[in-house]
C-alpha cells in the first residue's frame, strides 16, 4: 500500500508515548488507524492506497469487463464496465477528483496503451462512502461517449440486491497494481485466482483496525501468497459469470492471515440500478 506512515501520538508531555503493536496506516485526513485503500503509491488527489500478486498474466479478453482508469493519463485504478456507457469502480479512486482529470481505457491488455481511451462526464460515488471505514466504497463512472463492445470490451452482470456469496467460491481478481515481484512486468494485466472468506473469520482478522462492513466481503487463502494490491483498487473480483466485488483494501498485499477487503456489489444493487439505470 501507498502513504505507509507509522503515526506515533504524542500524549500530554515528552515523558509519556502510547506505542501501538498492531499492524496500521494512517489515513492523512486525520481518519481512525487501519490499513489504507490500495491505490498506487505516488497518488497525490486521494487519500490512501499497484499489481496482483501470485497471479498470471492474461488477455483482455479473458476480462473483457476490465477497464483503466486513468488520471491525467496516468494509471490509477481499475474499474469494470457495467454498461454502454458506465463503470463501476471504488469511491476512494475518484474521491477528491474531478470527472474532467479522469478517462477510462478499455479494449487492452495494457493499461498505457492499446484499446480506446475515453473521458469521464460524470462521478456517482455512494452517498453512504466512509473514508475512515471504506464502507461503501462505490463510485459510478458516467463515461462521455458509449463504448463499442467486441471481445475485448464487454460489460459484466450484476448480482441482485443481497444476493448471497457462498464461502470458499473461487473468484478471479484482476488488474495492473504492484506484483511484489521484479521479474513480473506491471504493463499487462495479470489476474489470481482467490476463494471468499468466511465473514466472521475476516472480521476476526481485521479486528484491530476496526472490522468489516456488511458492505465487504474477503477473499484470499489463509497462508497468502495471492491478492490484489496497490493500483488494482476499483477493479473487479468476479465469480460465478458475475461481477461480486470490487478491489477495496487491505492490510498489505497477500500477506498470511490478511485476506484481501473487497466492497460487496451486492449490498449496493439497487443503488446502481437507481444511478445508472442499469
Amino acid at each position: 500500500m501507498s502513504f505507509k506512515i507509522v503515526t506515533v501520538l504524542a500524549l500530554a508531555t515528552l515523558m509519556c508515548v502510547e506505542s501501538r503493536t498492531a499492524p496500521a496506516r494512517v489515513d492523512p485526513w486525520n481518519r481512525i488507524v487501519r490499513p489504507l485503500p490500495r491505490l498506487p503509491q505516488g497518488s497525490r488527489y486521494v487519500s490512501g492506497g499497484n499489481r496482483i500478486v501470485g497471479g498470471f498474466a492474461i488477455d483482455i479478453s479473458e476480462a473483457p469487463y476490465q477497464v483503466s482508469l486513468q488520471h491525467r493519463g496516468s494509471h490509477n485504478c481499475g474499474g469494470s464496465i457495467i454498461a454502454s456507457k458506465w463503470v463501476l469502480t471504488a469511491a476512494h479512486c475518484t474521491a477528491g477528483a474531478s470527472p474532467s482529470s479522469l478517462a477510462v481505457r478499455y479494449g487492452s491488455s495494457e493499461h498505457a496503451a492499446g484499446g480506446t481511451l475515453v473521458p469521464v462526464a460524470r462521478v456517482v460515488s455512494h452517498p453512504k462512502y466512509d473514508g475512515s471505514t471504506i464502507s461503501y466504497d462505490f463510485s459510478l463512472l458516467e463515461l462521455e461517449e458509449a463504448i463499442h463492445f467486441s471481445d475485448k470490451a464487454q460489460s459484466v452482470d450484476l448480482p441482485e440486491q443481497n444476493e448471497p456469496v457462498e464461502d470458499a467460491t473461487l473468484c478471479k481478481v484482476s488488474g495492473w497494481g504492484n506484483t511484489q515481484n521484479w521479474s513480473e512486468s506491471t504493463k499487462l494485466l495479470r489476474a489470481a485466482n482467490v476463494p471468499t472468506v468466511n465473514q466472521s473469520e475476516c472480521q476476526e482478522a481485521y479486528a484491530d483496525f476496526g472490522g468489516i462492513t456488511d458492505t465487504m466481503l474477503c477473499a484470499g487463502y489463509k497462508n497468502g501468497g495471492k491478492d490484489a494490491c496497490q493500483g488494482d483498487s476499483g477493479g473487479p473480483l468476479y465469480a460465478n459469470q458475475k461481477l461480486v466485488g470490487v478491489v477495496s483494501w487491505g492490510y498489505g498485499c497477500a500477506k498470511a492471515g490478511y485476506p484481501g477487503v473487497y466492497a460487496r456489489v451486492a449490498s449496493v444493487r439497487d443503488w446502481i440500478r437507481q444511478n445508472s439505470g442499469v
